[in-house]
């Protein structure tokens, strides 16, 4: 230990000295290090930020879709069947998050006169496993699925139609053309991709099977979606399959992965092997610059290394001193780079740069394998670089070193 550390001081003592020399060679480490730790960072962010779009268009991996249509005309009968058939699966693979979802329209009295809506039937549920963001008054609750009124979560559009939205004494609107009811508004919602100013609606599949609110003739039949763990997903495709089509014999029925798992997959892959491919051949260029200063710091210490292995110095000693002079020195502008990328990362704000559109809801933290990897990957450059330079002391004859 005590020879150990005697190396070490040795060779930050020789830093300093050269510590100009040193510094201009490490600029290219530490610039190489910041940019790889940091682009893995925000690569983190980028990736949170396309799969929560995916999720919101296709729901949390992994999310299956089952879909049942009747092989003759669609009738009240016929969904109530495919809603009997959905929820009984659900409690036979014991899903926790699981709900119908469907499309279809609502007649809706405005102020301006009658209109014909976009809506989306949902439960309760679909807004957890759709991550719907909520920029006004709540989603969906229990309480709601049973109020003694319709709930509705609206966007822009509708509600510019109905003067605004106050969440102490939330807009109520009449909907139904022959037997009318009215609904109240509970939330706002602009999900990406769609134009907020074009009137739309979400409503609780019970509020539209009690007052029978949608139009039959233009509402497609409910579709059952599932979040399940991404292991279990190839034996519950084949399960519900199976299962939902031998409780509906009338249907026709096909069960598919809503949510975009696999394309996600392959844009982590390519933005991780592509940063990775930046970052190393960032640092083989500033381990040239370190092998050059190591080079020219060694001829000039020829005389200095003959000396002492003159007085007793062993190869190993010298070798190992002149090569922890090149890790230490790498070590040092790794760790400051990394310092500097967290700093930054941490507190950037993303929100105010982000365009229209694009949230990010849950922000991932620094990532330590970013961190570990930068550390590493600095260190061995130095060991790398000061390998040369070690070599050549080492092999330096000591007559020769102390004539030079």
């Amino acid at each position: 230990m005590t020879g150990f550390l005697a190396a070490v001081t040795e060779a930050w003592g020789e830093i300093r000295v050269n510590r100009v020399r040193v510094v201009l060679s490490l600029v290219g480490v530490f610039l190489a290090v910041f940019a790889m730790t940091t682009i893995t960072a925000v690569g983190n962010m980028g990736r949170q930020i396309i799969g929560e779009s995916s999720e919101r268009a296709g729901g949390r991996p992994a999310t299956l879709r089952v879909d049942a249509s009747p092989t003759t005309q669609s009738t009240p009968e016929t969904t109530r069947e495919a809603a009997e058939a959905f929820a009984a699966a659900a409690a036979r693979h014991d899903v926790s998050w699981w709900g119908k979802t469907g499309f279809g329209q609502l007649t809706v009295r405005f102020p301006a006169g009658t209109q014909l809506v976009s809506a989306t039937t949902v439960d309760p549920s679909y807004g957890p496993m759709h991550r719907m963001i909520v920029t006004e008054g709540h989603w969906f609750s229990a309480a709601d699925d049973t109020a003694f009124s319709p709930r509705l979560v609206v966007n822009d559009g509708f509600l510019d139609q109905l003067g605004g939205f106050d969440a102490a004494n939330p807009p109520t609107v009449v909907l139904g053309g022959d037997t009318p009811v009215t609904a109240t508004v509970v939330g706002v919602s602009n999900p990406t991709g769609s134009d907020p100013t074009y009137p739309q609606a979400w409503v609780l599949n019970s509020a539209v099977e009690r007052w029978n609110l949608a139009d039959p003739t233009s509402s497609s039949p409910p579709s059952l979606e599932v979040w399940v763990p991404d292991a279990d997903v190839d034996a519950l495709t084949q399960a519900l399959q199976s299962e939902v089509q031998s409780s509906l014999p009338g249907f026709s029925v096909y069960v598919s992965r809503a949510d975009a798992g696999a394309e996600l997959g392959i844009v982590d892959a390519v933005l991780s092997y592509g940063v990775r491919g930046v970052g190393v051949f960032a640092l083989l260029l500033g381990g040239i610059g370190v092998l050059n200063v190591g080079l020219v710091t060694v001829r000039q210490r020829i005389r200095e290394i003959g000396v002492r292995r003159s007085f007793g110095a062993t190869g190993g000693r010298v070798f190992f001193a002149v090569l922890l002079e090149s890790v230490a020195a790498t070590f040092v502008a790794g760790f400051l780079a990394v310092m500097l990328s967290i700093i930054l990362v941490s507190n950037f704000p993303l929100q105010s740069v982000l365009p229209a559109g694009l949230t990010l809801e849950d922000v991932p933290p620094f990532p330590v394998s970013a961190a570990v990897e930068g550390l590493l990957a600095a260190t061995l450059v130095g060991a790398l670089a000061g390998l040369v330079p070690a070599t050549m002391a080492v092999r330096a004859k000591v007559i020769d070193a102390i004539r030079y």
